[in-house]
């Protein structure tokens, strides 16, 4: 019996111990976790998801390197190409003519030349830069290009088509900007993880489009904030995987859902209204009533920007907050500003839940 009293009060003691070591890494993982932000960034195809994870890579994280944007050479050239030959083939589907008969010929050669640098096989060399240069100045094919939302035509057209004599010299290197405007289809998961005010964030982009959205789900669990993208220019222009639904229609529906989805009831959702820029010239030509018919103000910037964020708006759920701001993704010190004023309510509400803000 003496042997047996002289162990109980040592049970105890361990006991004791190993709770508070518990105690401590429960402590310490909850820190952790608090100091861990996921974002998830999502949205329709094209309505620049993509364009803002680079942008977070080069504002909080190591930017890209020279070896880095090398990377990026061919599918640059291969945007080109794919505009210029998206705009050639919309001439013919419009029944558009060259001011300049000449300029049939250069077309031609163009199409010979434009398949193997296309395919990433060859370099934008001189001689294609010339003739994409005499395209461009065209006034038929200068007209064509303007009628761009009507075929799909990249927005980045006209800013790697005005730098093709910079893109064919044999010393090119793309700068961030290039790389940023870079076209590419986002097919999976793409992760990119960062510091931000003493927080690890870690950002998953995932294609937009609708085959890859079954994918999705698999990013759901333990979400801090989503971050979903709508493009404002995309008011007038047409899914590519299906002709006959409005892209900004897609948009607003699928905002609705993820507002909705029982996976995010406690989740912070941050609405982008991004590509400003581009809406702002396209509303002065293009109404916003082929959008939304029933629209009655003006066709300006302004009206018809908070319109179109009213009715994103109105499909959340009555007691979700969202916070909408309107953004431009190829401009970094906007996003930098944007992303710096949203993630500090998104911090705010990740510190109350954890207990301890």
């Amino acid at each position: 019996m003496g042997t047996t009293a002289s162990v109980s009060p040592m049970t105890d003691r361990e006991a004791i111990r190993r709770d508070k070591e518990i105690n401590q890494m429960l402590m310490k993982s909850k820190a952790a976790e608090a100091q861990t932000i996921k974002l998830l960034l999502l949205g329709a195809g094209e309505s620049g998801k993509s364009t803002l994870a680079k942008q977070m890579r080069i504002i909080h994280a190591n930017g890209f390197s020279d070896k880095d944007r090398l990377v990026f050479k061919s599918q640059i050239f291969s945007n080109v190409i794919e505009s210029v030959c998206d705009i050639l083939d919309a001439m013919k589907e419009y029944d558009i003519d060259f001011d300049n008969p000449k300029r049939m010929i250069d077309a031609e050669l163009f199409l010979t030349k434009a398949s193997e640098i296309e395919r990433g096989k060859a370099d934008m060399t001189r001689d294609i830069a010339d003739i994409i240069k005499r395209l461009w100045q065209d006034e038929g094919f200068q007209n064509c290009f303007n009628r761009g939302s009507e075929y799909q035509l990249a927005d980045s057209a006209q800013y790697y088509i005005e730098s093709v004599d910079r893109l064919a010299s044999p010393q090119y290197i793309p700068t961030e900007q290039d790389v940023i405007r870079t076209r590419l289809k986002t097919t999976g998961i793409i992760q990119t993880e960062f510091h931000f005010k003493d927080y690890l964030f870690k950002m998953f982009d995932v294609g937009g489009q609708r085959s890859e959205r079954r994918k999705w789900i698999h990013c759901f669990d333990n979400v801090t904030a989503i971050i979903f993208t709508a493009a404002l220019s995309s008011y007038n222009l047409k899914l590519r995987e299906d002709t006959t639904t409005n892209r900004m229609h897609e948009s607003v529906t699928l905002f609705g859902s993820i507002c909705s989805h029982r996976a995010f009831r406690h989740t912070s959702i941050i609405l982008f209204l991004n590509k400003k820029d581009i809406f702002e010239e396209r509303i002065r030509v293009t109404p916003l009533t082929v959008c939304f018919p029933k629209y009655k103000g003006a066709n300006t910037y302004k009206e018809a920007s908070e319109y179109i964020r009213r009715k994103f708006e109105q499909v959340k759920a009555a007691n979700k907050d969202i916070f909408a701001h309107f953004t431009n993704a190829t401009d970094k010190s906007n996003i930098n500003y944007v992303f710096d004023a949203s993630m500090a309510v998104v911090l705010k509400q990740n510190l109350e839940e954890a207990g301890i803000f």
